[in-house]
């Protein structure tokens, strides 16, 4: 392996385990206070873009810097920006859908972007490249749910959390193995020259 592609593997094996945690941790308040009580769901709903941009700006700064990652830095203005639609939404949970909706699709095509960029010296991105689809799926889903008669809540968006919490969890573990096995080999390589 490549020392770039050794360092950056290295950023992104506990970046990933870090993201998986937070939708986890995300999912259970989401699920325990979500329903019964509307001033934590509309703090998780904005605290959900605003950790992304949080955490697409330090992916972006620990690549090579946030200026030469376009799609992470993309993904940190929109991010913003939806976190502060996402707000002004509230309490309104047909236009906060529409507003995630829309953030997933671009969201997700801007992580898809910044997985086949890595995908040639970082392992495991052909997670994150699922996940970029399904993401970019899960806001077209969205967006017509929001058009319905039924009233969203913060569960809707609880499954979607859910997908990114495995995908995230898939990468990191992904890359662990990878990590082992190089190791192994190189242990090998290592008692066979001796």
């Amino acid at each position: 392996m490549h020392a770039n592609a050794a360092i950056q593997e290295g950023w992104l094996q506990p970046y990933y385990y870090a993201r998986a945690a937070f939708s986890i941790a995300w999912i259970g308040l989401a699920a325990a206070f979500g329903t019964g009580f509307p001033a934590i769901a509309a703090a998780l709903l904005i605290l959900y873009p605003a950790w992304d941009a949080l955490a697409n700006l330090a992916d972006g700064q620990r690549s090579g810097g946030i200026l030469s990652n376009r799609p992470q830095a993309i993904n940190v203005l929109v991010s913003l920006v939806v976190t502060a639609a996402i707000a002004a939404a509230l309490p309104d949970m047909h236009r906060v859908l529409a507003v995630f909706g829309a953030w997933a699709i671009l969201s997700g095509l801007l992580q898809l972007g910044a997985a086949l960029r890595r995908r040639k010296h970082s392992g495991a991105q052909w997670a994150m490249i699922l996940s970029g689809a399904q993401s970019a799926l899960a806001g077209a889903v969205f967006i017509h749910q929001a058009g319905g008669q039924a009233m969203p809540s913060i569960v809707t968006v609880i499954g979607y959390a859910g997908f990114g919490a495995f995908y995230f969890l898939v990468s990191a573990v992904s890359l662990s193995l990878r990590g082992w096995r190089a190791k192994q080999a190189e242990r090998a390589k290592r008692a066979a020259s001796r």
